[in-house]
């Protein structure tokens, strides 16, 4: 930091403590004069911002004033303008006017002077100015709670983003944009929710912490139970537990979900994250694929009013240099993962692609050719990995259309089931717009010998240094042996579709508290 600018940043801190100490000598003159009620709870308000201004922001003042309708209402004061103040709640901001004669020098003389951040109850009848807003004529108020720190200058946004992130309640408070943001993501989680329960899916909720964490390929979080005396892991998905259910009986189970994966951070990582994973019997990939292009659709236009999807990208400045629409209109594009690589990258071996286990030579080749890397150690990846891994480098981040990805190697794909035509891949699929991948679904592995093979060459794989590799689940594989119905399982990363929904292009944007490297670690 340069002298300048940290002489700049001593005279706003400076300035801070200065305005932090006045107003906590108001709080403190209020305790004085209310010993016992300096934080009243004791104010219901009866009406909400928004619903004020849709019901009456097209009535006349005459109209208004022979209704002259009473009104309470409560939030925290965002501007002030001579006797008028600003007062957001939870739906929106409306004015409330403090008269000269009577309420403001009340106000004056019970308060101080309202500052603004302080959070006020005010009732009193509806009016419209002048410039036709409308404002809540105050007759009654009360101060609920005194902001003692004031908000960022020039209340109408935070110029920092790292502050947004650890500040998010700032962030909420001055932001309309991020307020926005999580209410599209709190009507995704509940549009999910209410189409999966209309379709006779039941929601449950499985272990967070597992003895064994199973379900996907990652590196889990590692934690010790003392009564028990073991170590325990935070689940990296509770796709094992569900498909339990599913051999219970529970033929049609789903779980919004918080998993933990001990993983880099970026533009679409956190540690910590949710998604929504379940599980059909007598289904195949194939009708997952139907029910997750309905439920895509369904959701934008439950959302936001269009199965078009904008989204922007925008320069270092913050201004808008390109704009893409997503149609999830028009049927969704399936491509098998060879199809992929061959559309995209045309150059390469199509009869190559098409048959790698019969031309291993030849698909190592072509993925040293793309510029993948190999693992240090000769032997651990097969034709599917190196497939895999080809497509992952040529193709995916050119999905830019709502595109179903197919036929995934049985390699990479450790839970799913085989196909019976070609058991050399499986029926899986993963989904992807914008180049991201948001869903992955397949026909569940049910042939308990099978699965065991496969846990097995997972340990290989742990053995050999991949730490993301899959443990051996004793009891999964008994389960199994049970019986499992035919089933399709998928999951989706909720935060991934809420950045889409919401045109956000950091995970961080979706996520209320985000992880961040504390403060004192310089």
């Amino acid at each position: 930091m340069s002298e300048q600018n940290a002489s700049t940043q001593n005279e706003i801190a400076q300035e801070q403590n200065k305005l932090i100490a006045e107003r906590k000598a108001k709080l403190a003159a209020i305790r004085e004069k209310c010993p016992a009620n300096a934080h009243p709870n004791d104010f219901q308000p009866e009406h909400y911002a928004a619903d004020l201004q849709a019901q009456y922001q097209d009535k006349d003042k005459p109209t208004l004033a022979e209704e002259a309708n009473i009104v309470s209402i409560a939030g925290r004061i965002m501007a002030k303008r001579g006797p008028f103040m600003v007062i957001q709640d939870m739906t929106g901001r409306i004015q409330a006017y403090a008269d000269k004669k009577t309420v403001q020098a009340d106000l004056k003389e019970r308060y101080g002077v309202l500052d603004i951040g302080d959070i006020i109850g005010v009732k009193g009848p509806l009016h419209k100015s002048g410039k036709g807003d409308l404002y809540v004529h105050m007759s009654e108020y009360k101060l609920l709670t005194k902001s003692l720190r004031p908000l960022p200058e020039k209340y109408h946004g935070l110029a920092d983003q790292e502050t947004k992130y650890r500040q998010r309640y700032v962030d909420l408070m001055i932001n309309q944009e991020t307020r926005d943001v999580f209410q599209i993501r709190s009507q995704v989680v509940s549009g999910i929710r209410q189409y999966l329960t209309e379709r006779r899916f039941m929601e449950v909720e499985t272990p967070m912490l597992q003895v064994i964490p199973g379900g996907a390929t990652a590196k889990p979080f590692v934690t010790h139970h003392n009564a028990l005396s073991i170590d325990m892991f935070l689940r990296i998905a509770p796709e094992l537990y569900l498909k339990r259910l599913v051999v219970g009986g529970f033929d049609r189970v789903f779980e919004i979900n918080r998993n933990f994966r001990n993983e880099g951070l970026s533009t679409r990582h956190n540690p910590e994250f949710t998604m929504i994973e379940f599980y059909q019997a007598y289904a195949d990939y194939n009708d997952l694929m139907n029910l997750t292009e309905d439920m895509l659709r369904t959701l934008a236009q439950n959302v936001l009013g269009s199965t078009i999807i904008t989204n922007t990208k925008r320069d270092e400045n913050g201004e808008i240099t390109e704009t893409i629409e997503y149609d999830f209109g028009q049927p969704f594009e399936r491509l098998s993962m060879a199809d992929a690589v061959i559309k995209h990258a045309p150059d390469l071996d199509a009869a190559v692609l098409k048959d790698p286990e019969n031309n291993f030579d030849a698909i190592r080749a072509m993925a040293k050719q793309v510029g993948v890397k190999e693992p240090e150690k000769q032997g651990i990846w097969g034709a599917g990995k190196y497939l895999c891994e080809i497509f992952e480098e040529v193709a995916e981040h050119k999905l830019i259309q709502p595109t179903f990805i197919t036929e995934y190697p049985w390699e990479v794909s450790p839970l799913a089931r085989r196909n019976d035509d070609n058991p050399f891949v499986t029926d899986r699929f993963e989904f992807f717009v914008g180049g991201r991948e948001l869903a992955n679904g397949f026909s569940e592995l049910n042939d308990a010998e099978d699965q065991a093979a496969r846990f097995n060459k997972q340990v290989q794989e742990k053995d050999a240094g991949d730490e993301e590799a899959m443990h051996f689940d004793d009891d999964y594989i008994t389960a199994l042996e049970f019986g499992l119905p035919p089933t399709a399982g998928q999951g989706i990363g909720i935060d991934r579709l809420v950045m889409l929904f919401a045109d956000c292009p950091t995970i961080k944007d979706v996520i209320l508290f985000p992880h961040m490297r504390p403060l004192t670690d310089g």
